[in-house]
């Protein structure tokens, strides 16, 4: 790692890990252990962790250890509604002040996901896609929407990458997103500006289903845990 930007480097891997599972929702973020495992110190280990709490993956706690977030339903559907709303007027204004330039970048990077989507792994395809979003905000020409909407996107990373990272979605995204660059590309904020309420609509859809999932295995594994108990005759 280098040392002029080790603290985004360690954050960056922190995120990766956040995002696969590694270090799951809820759990302590040991920061001496966490900054022996990377073979760094606390002092970069201690800035990384704020730069991910910043970004709402991480909560911070007096006098103890931080925790990776567990959002609810509710304060993730709540981003989502921000966030599809910044989405939606950076397309509408990437389809007037984008340049030639942006428009075929933003273009390329749609066509490097069609290339790829199957070949890589499915954090690398994320990673990818999320530069599409971005590009999309920065093309904007607004800096403060741009800001806003990197704020927003980086605190539903985890949310966002656990329903990209369903397989069912894949043509669907693909598609909306070929249709969002020709509605750049036409200049036609119609167009474009409703492809993307469509693909964050499937978001909301995505998240509650996932939201579901894990309360009903959340529940069947307490159900589990107090059989355990009650059925253990050391604690009758």
């Amino acid at each position: 790692m280098a040392d002029h930007s080790l603290p985004q480097q360690i954050a960056d891997q922190l995120r990766r890990d956040i995002l696969r599972g590694k270090l799951a929702p809820g759990a302590a973020l040991k920061e001496r252990d966490n900054a022996s495992e990377l073979g760094v110190s606390r002092t970069p280990m201690r800035e990384a962790i704020r730069i991910l709490a910043r970004e709402g993956l991480v909560i911070l706690r007096p006098s103890r250890s931080p925790l990776v977030a567990d959002p609810s339903l509710k304060e993730v559907t709540d981003l989502i509604e921000v966030l599809r709303a910044l989405e939606m007027l950076s397309g509408r204004l990437a389809c007037i002040h984008a340049t030639p330039q942006e428009i075929a970048s933003i273009r390329a990077i749609h066509e490097r996901m069609v290339a790829l989507y199957d070949q890589v792994d499915s954090l690398d395809m994320f990673e990818i896609d999320m530069n599409f979003h971005l590009s999309i905000a920065r093309a904007s020409h607004n800096t403060a929407l741009a800001e806003t909407h990197a704020a927003y996107l980086a605190r539903l990373w985890r949310a966002r990458y656990l329903s990209a990272s369903q397989k069912r979605s894949r043509e669907r995204v693909l598609r909306q997103h070929g249709t969002i660059v020709a509605g750049l590309e036409a200049r036609d904020p119609e167009m474009a500006v409703g492809e993307i309420e469509n693909h964050l609509e499937h978001l909301l859809i995505n998240i509650a289903d996932l939201f579901a999932a894990r309360d009903a295995e959340r529940a069947a594994e307490a159900a589990s845990e107090r059989g355990a108990i009650d059925g253990d005759p050391q604690t009758a």
